[in-house]
């Protein structure tokens, strides 16, 4: 894994740039935004994927695959943490003394001298970002953004607005969150997470304070996430703060919530109740939701302006997204990758899967992880969902560890009727046609690979039941 150097001076003039996984969650945007800016931009990635497809359409040269000579004539080598220190480009970069940022610092590059909105959190920053863009232009504003995953209604995670106004999903996971200069710093929740990263927890709380103290307008805070609070009792007395939740005391607060359907809620500020419903699932957005309009109120609108705005938000893609339906069986994935998530997750699937069963598809993300966090995993999907299939672990970045394994968590349900480990896809998808009854709804759930089986899950489905009617979603 490749960590930022925060000491780095970014050079004010980039030159020709070249992405090393330019197809990834947090890359394409960016390689997007400056090729909009006039930058010239080219690109790999070790597979084609929907977002390699549309940077090649907007003209940029993409190489499908990792090999030296891709990078030559580059003025600058832009990384992801991701990336494996043997990678043949970053290396030639090296070697050449070619200059390499870090995917954040080109991200800190393109908000220079902007109003800046940074929605950091352990969970829900990518729909917190989503919600703030969606309705922000939904008041006739015009922002720059760069997200963490696609905004539904926008088909784009990032975009070059004309306004001042910039938001970002600031990521914590290597403290590159700090290299922004923020206006309005966002805060969803402070759950102590990459523990592989920063070594202990108060490392990682010290980080959020950090973040907070930087900003030099107003920190919006979750009311309700103990951890947010560990967080603003540690920053100085001058600064300025807005809350939002469920709790009495927030600023922005959230009451009366229905998640019987996409879920409505009252939101209460300075005295005035506004009543809304939001195009997604789940208690958690209602949350996610008062973060965003408390964010909109600081910008200058009113309750009424602000509520009606965010309700237009759609979701973003892979959070609680619809598959397919085949013979009454439901398939939606979740980039639901910590114990937290499930559970917000698995909450707001029970009413949409209701009176059928909720199956979870659980491929856990990273040995580390997976090590430190099988227990917890375990329980929210036992006590979350009716029966629990695990894969295997989706490394990612990281070397194998001795004896974890997707095992781990399913040895800890109580009830082993209830979980089955797994430890090939193909057998999987043939589990899940083998036990699918009408009125299931099956969720995949990881922030790696496993939305990739779901199109060996439809054609299991189809080939058990092929008179049965098939609904796929757009672009499936």
């Amino acid at each position: 894994m490749i960590y930022p150097d925060l000491d780095l001076e970014i050079p004010d003039d980039l030159g020709r740039v070249h992405f090393v996984g330019i197809g990834g969650s947090g890359m394409h945007g960016i390689a997007r935004m400056l090729h909009a800016r006039g930058v010239f931009v080219t690109g790999s990635d070790r597979s084609e994927n929907a977002a390699t497809k549309a940077l090649k359409e907007l003209g940029v040269t993409v190489h499908i695959g990792h090999a030296a000579e891709h990078v030559a004539g580059a003025d600058t080598l832009v990384v992801t943490g991701a990336l494996w220190q043997d990678n043949p480009e970053y290396q030639y970069a090296l070697q050449n003394n070619i200059p390499v940022l870090h995917r954040s610092q080109a991200l800190a590059w393109l908000t220079r001298n902007r109003r800046l909105v940074a929605v950091a959190g352990a969970h829900g920053k990518t729909t917190s970002t989503g919600m703030v863009v969606t309705g922000l232009l939904g008041v006739g504003a015009d922002p720059s953004f760069v997200n963490g995953g696609v905004i539904e209604s926008l088909r784009v995670s990032a975009r070059d607005g004309v306004d001042d106004t910039f938001i970002i999903e600031a990521d914590e996971s290597d403290r590159s969150f700090l290299l922004y200069d923020t206006a309005i710093a966002v805060i969803t929740n402070v759950d102590p997470e990459h523990l592989d990263f920063y070594g202990s927890r108060e490392n990682f709380m010290q980080a959020f304070v950090d973040f907070a103290r930087a900003a030099s307008e107003v920190v919006i805070a979750s009311s309700d996430d103990p951890g947010t609070q560990e967080v603003l009792a540690a920053l100085p007395e001058a600064t300025r703060v807005v809350t939002f939740g469920l709790a009495e005391t927030a600023d922005v607060r959230v009451s009366e919530i229905d998640v019987t359907g996409p879920v409505a809620f009252t939101v209460t500020a300075n005295g005035e109740s506004v009543r809304t419903q939001l195009q997604v699932f789940g208690a958690h957005n209602a949350v996610n939701a008062a973060g965003a309009v408390a964010t909109l109120l600081h910008l200058g609108y009113t309750l009424r302006e602000a509520a009606a705005a965010v309700a237009n938000f759609a979701g973003t893609k892979r959070r609680f997204e619809f598959h397919a339906e085949i013979g009454g069986v439901r398939i939606y994935d979740d980039y639901a990758h910590h114990p937290t998530e499930v559970a917000a997750l698995l909450a707001a699937a029970r009413p949409v899967a209701q009176p059928g069963r909720l199956i979870a598809v659980h491929q856990p993300h990273l040995f580390s992880r997976t090590q430190h966090f099988h227990k917890e995993f375990a329980e929210v999907l036992e006590n979350g969902a009716d029966y629990t299939i695990v894969l295997p672990v989706d490394g990612a970045r990281e070397d194998p560890v001795p004896g974890v394994t997707g095992a781990l968590v399913s040895n800890d349900f109580n009830n082993q009727d209830r979980v089955r480990y797994i430890d090939n896809w193909a057998d999987a998808a043939a589990h899940v046609a083998e036990i699918a009854k009408p009125g299931d709804l099956f969720v995949t759930m990881s922030c790696g690979s496993v939305y990739q089986i779901i199109p060996q899950l439809v054609e299991e489905l189809i080939a058990a039941n092929p008179a049965a009617d098939t609904r796929l979603a757009p672009g499936f």
